[in-house]
């Protein structure tokens, strides 16, 4: 499967030391199979004045089948549950790979309702179900990343 990275540079040997830790499925590589989905997030960079640079994998999929793997098809309970205690610090699984929906802006905004007390988790939910899922892979083992990741190139936005 190919998936794409948006950055402001090149990556060609992605790392999970890189990344931030308190994000929705924790510390570790971020792709998506959606480029568009990449060519936005590399807006975000082009905003600040900085190049935007989508870098394409080959995802070898037998991952899947092989390591220790998450799939979240849809948003829900377990979603929610999980990238709460991810953005607070407060995961302590032991995926490889995690893959599912992006905590967009929309997304992030009926998050916050729910961690501010204003809805509750069914509402949260319930509004949610209304949000088209970007879809996301989070590589948090640099051994998922080293043998099931290969850069393909990369392309300026």
């Amino acid at each position: 499967m190919k998936v794409y990275h948006g950055s402001s540079v090149v990556v060609r040997s992605p790392d999970i030391f890189h990344s931030r830790a308190k994000v929705d499925f924790g510390k570790g590589f971020y792709v998506t199979p959606l480029k568009e989905q990449a060519y936005n997030w590399c807006l975000r960079f082009k905003k600040s004045g900085n190049e935007g640079v989508i870098s394409r994998y080959d995802f070898n999929e037998a991952a899947y089948k092989e390591l220790n793997v998450l799939i979240f098809t849809e948003y829900s309970l377990e979603w929610l549950d999980f990238v709460i205690n991810c953005r607070q610090g407060d995961d302590k699984s032991a995926y490889d790979i995690i893959q599912g929906g992006i905590a967009n802006d929309k997304v992030f905004n009926t998050l916050e309702l729910f961690l501010d007390g204003l809805i509750d988790k069914a509402e949260a939910i319930k509004r949610l179900r209304y949000e088209k899922p970007n879809l996301q892979l989070c590589f948090r083992t640099q051994n998922s990343i080293d043998e099931y990741l290969n850069f393909e190139g990369s392309e300026k936005v």
